[in-house]
């Protein structure tokens, strides 16, 4: 008798819904062989919801329980619902029934790096898959990159052109094979193909041997993958990566680089928890520390990978093509988005042929189509736990849960931001982030914006009752947000920038609609005020349908506008104008330190004057550009960033080259009115005097950071006993030194039992701020 059956007395008839993202990840057979072990007989189908069992047995509570506890891979049960089916003939044994009708209340997976099962495959001579580059399962393989619609089935995705050999038929109707409705199923038989092309003819041979080949000799090969193409080149080759820089026109910002985990390890040092990171379906990049000394046997990095830092970003391969590639090449590549910088990576091959000519000595193609552009995650380890710094391929469209006491609020469209943009629709309980769209200042970004915005709200049959958007009037996100609701007739709410960003991190952490008010720490570079003027250095007490501002960092000019954002130099000289009002007094400040020369070379009077009149000078009480400031005065970016984010992240990697016990700048903290003004004058007498005494700069910028922590838990202290807990939000909080510095600072005023929320599945940054915009908007119209 199979395992939990008993005689036909004690048998019971239940239908159990599934919900939650049950398709196309092998649930279905999973169920049929479960109930197999159970003795369960009745049926299990796909449709709108989910998935439906009926099922007969004596054993059925074993059998529920264990669809929790042994759930496929790629699974995310939201919930299982039992309920008595009615009386009727008995079920002749267990089977599995085709998809029945539409809808999306179902989630869709995301792409999954190859399984170990495949790879095995492609590496065994015998298997008929060895060394096919498209080899896949339930387990494994495109999802999210391939769907067009739902229900999830082969003619809803790109795959459907590709007509299965006798063999792939056989493997897809097989339940007992892992392959059982695997809709992206092929083989060098039936199925997508792979070739090279070079001065715009395909080269004879092995696409990948002759691609590899071509990377030792120096190449820089475009790569067509699962979400778009990437830029490959050798990550040893000095040479190499310098020309893929002048190319790519990306003179500093870091290259991201793929080997397999152990070889990843001859060059980092990873953690337990990194390394399972590597390891894990969704594949992000992780910054990891290099080791001290590298393996012996690997060759040396590049040294223009991540100038100015002291992380890189490794991923391992996620394809059977990168697993081949890499494989052949004996080394890790450079692997970086196939674009111009700022451009949404090419997925089509004319679009590769047209954009990336320039870059690309040759081209590894497939033709296999790509449903939408996916770039790669980007996640750290940060306190033992993986934190998503922009989240995409492999996490989305992974849902989040909508906290207590907004599952039931109708569903909302929220339009995110203007850089590293994201939309988030909720409905039914669930928050839905969409994958990184990028900078919507450019063009090309904004166009696939809105196809997303479409796209999504067709695949997951989204239909808002309101819409949400930033108060900046500028943002194209808010004009998008603005027009759409105008058509559809809806309500629009107006979220505050930073407001948004903690109700991002407290929805995240489920802190419930009616809980008790949050003391939110919101650190950026730019979020609109309610007054006109730029915020970035907040202290908010607020729930999700209010906030007041307690605490903020002192305004500083930001001469010459959204000049002053790119370049740091402007942000260092209004911080002087603000701590010395008098010019004279600022001059002797500056005497005998090397900044004296750099700014001598500026127009320092007439931007001296614009500050003094408040023509095209801004306030600003933005943490990022305070970090802009002290990076110039430690001569980090001082004429211009190259990239966004670059002075922080320089700082931060500058910072932890020093002891925590180096000491603190002074911040003071002032009565400003409804608000107390955290203010950084009283540091910059202290860092011109380090700077005059030559002091290294490592130990300045931990200075910086240690009482930049400081000046904001002092800020905190009064309000603390008024709070439930303390949230950390802003692209300044993806900083790991200023965090872990916050939060020991924090435990020292408040103790440990003050709960602290953190962002981990929402980047902190603004890749994150159109969770909390829902979230403050199914609020009101809860």
């Amino acid at each position: 008798m199979p395992e939990g059956e008993t005689d036909n007395q004690s048998a019971q008839r239940e239908r159990i819904r599934v919900r939650g993202r049950v398709q196309g990840v092998g649930f279905r057979p999973f169920i049929w062989r479960l109930a197999a072990r159970y003795g369960v007989a009745g049926d299990v189908r796909n449709d709108a919801e989910g998935v439906l069992i009926r099922a007969e047995g004596a054993a059925l509570d074993a059998f529920a329980a264990a669809i929790r506890a042994e759930a496929p891979p790629l699974a995310a049960i939201e919930g299982v619902e039992r309920a008595p089916l009615e009386a009727g003939p008995a079920f002749g044994g267990f089977s599995i029934v085709e998809t029945v009708g539409g809808g999306a209340a179902t989630r869709v997976a995301p792409d999954a790096a190859t399984c170990a099962d495949c790879l095995a495959e492609i590496t065994d001579p015998a298997e008929r898959r060895h060394r096919y580059a498209f080899a896949n399962c339930t387990h494994c393989g495109p999802r999210f990159s391939i769907v067009e619609r739902i229900p999830y089935d082969r003619a809803a995705t790109t795959m459907r052109a590709f007509e299965m050999c006798a063999d792939c038929c056989a493997e897809y109707r097989d339940p007992a094979d892992r392959r059982f409705h695997a809709q992206p199923i092929a083989c060098p038989v039936c199925g997508p193909r792979a070739w090279l092309e070079r001065d715009g003819a395909e080269v004879a041979g092995d696409p990948i041997a002759e691609a590899a080949r071509l990377l030792r000799d120096g190449a820089i090969v475009a790569i067509k993958g699962i979400g778009g193409f990437h830029l490959a080149s050798d990550a040893g080759a000095e040479a190499v990566v310098a020309a893929l820089r002048a190319r790519k026109r990306r003179p500093g910002k870091p290259f991201a680089l793929m080997a397999p985990v152990a070889q990843i390890r001859r060059y980092a040092a990873l953690s337990p928890a990194e390394e399972a990171a590597l390891r894990d379906p969704a594949a992000p990049v992780v910054l990891l520390a290099p080791r001290a000394m590298i393996a012996d046997g690997a060759a040396p990095l590049a040294p223009s990978i991540a100038p100015g830092l002291d992380r890189v970003g490794w991923m391992a391969p996620y394809t059977p093509l990168h697993h081949l590639l890499l494989d052949a090449f004996g080394g890790p590549l450079v692997m970086t988005s196939g674009n111009l910088s700022g451009e949404p990576q090419a997925i089509e091959e004319e679009e590769a042929r047209a954009k990336l000519a320039p870059f690309a000595d040759a081209f590894l193609m497939h033709n296999r189509p790509i449903a939408r552009r996916l770039d790669d995650s980007v996640a750290r380890v940060e306190r033992g736990e993986l934190r998503l710094l922009r989240r995409a391929r492999g996490f989305a469209p992974a849902t989040l849960e909508t906290p207590p006491g907004l599952t039931a609020a109708p569903p909302v469209l929220a339009a995110g931001g203007e850089l590293k943009a994201a939309l988030c629709l909720s409905k039914d309980g669930a928050a839905l982030l969409t994958h990184h769209l990028g900078d919507l200042e450019d063009a090309l970004s904004y166009e696939e914006y809105e196809k997303a915005a479409a796209d999504y709200a067709d695949l997951f049959d989204h239909q808002p009752a309101a819409i949400a958007c930033d108060l900046h009037p500028d943002y194209r996100s808010t004009r998008f947000a603005e027009e759409r609701a105008a058509t559809l007739g809806l309500p629009l709410i107006r979220v505050q920038h930073h407001h948004a960003h903690i109700a991002a991190c407290m929805a995240e952490n489920g802190w419930p609609l009616d809980g008790a008010p949050v003391l939110g720490v919101a650190l950026d570079g730019t979020g609109y005020g309610p007054d006109g003027s730029i915020w970035g250095g907040e202290i908010l007490l607020c729930d999700y349908r209010a906030y007041r501002r307690v605490a903020h960092l002192a305004p500083a000019a930001l001469p010459g506008g959204a000049a002053a954002v790119k370049e740091p130099w402007r942000c260092l000289l209004a911080q002087l104008a603000h701590a010395y009002p008098d010019a004279n007094s600022a001059d002797a400040a500056l005497a005998g330190t090397p900044l004296a020369a750099r700014l001598g070379g500026k127009p320092v009077a007439a931007l001296r004057a614009m500050i003094a009149k408040g023509v095209n000078a801004p306030l600003s009480s933005s943490a990022g550009r305070l970090f802009d400031a002290v990076a110039a005065a430690l001569d980090v970016a001082f004429d211009r960033q190259s990239y966004e984010g670059e002075t922080g992240m320089r700082l931060e990697a500058m910072a932890r080259g020093a002891s925590a016990d180096a000491g603190a700048y002074r911040f003071a903290l002032e009565a400003g009115g409804a608000a107390k003004v955290i203010d950084p004058s009283p540091l910059w007498p202290a860092l011109l005097e380090d700077l005059r005494a030559g002091l290294d700069a490592a130990i300045i910028a931990r200075k910086f950071h240690e009482g930049l922590a400081l000046g904001f838990a002092a800020a905190l202290r009064p309000h603390l006993a008024a709070s439930g807990a303390v949230a950390f939000s802003g692209g300044v909080c993806a900083n790991a030194v200023l965090m872990e510095r916050l939060v020991a600072a924090l435990r020292a005023e408040a103790g440990a039992s003050t709960p602290v929320l953190t962002h981990r599945e929402a980047p902190a940054s603004d890749g994150g701020l159109a969770l909390g915009q829902a979230m403050i908007a199914a609020a009101q119209v809860n």
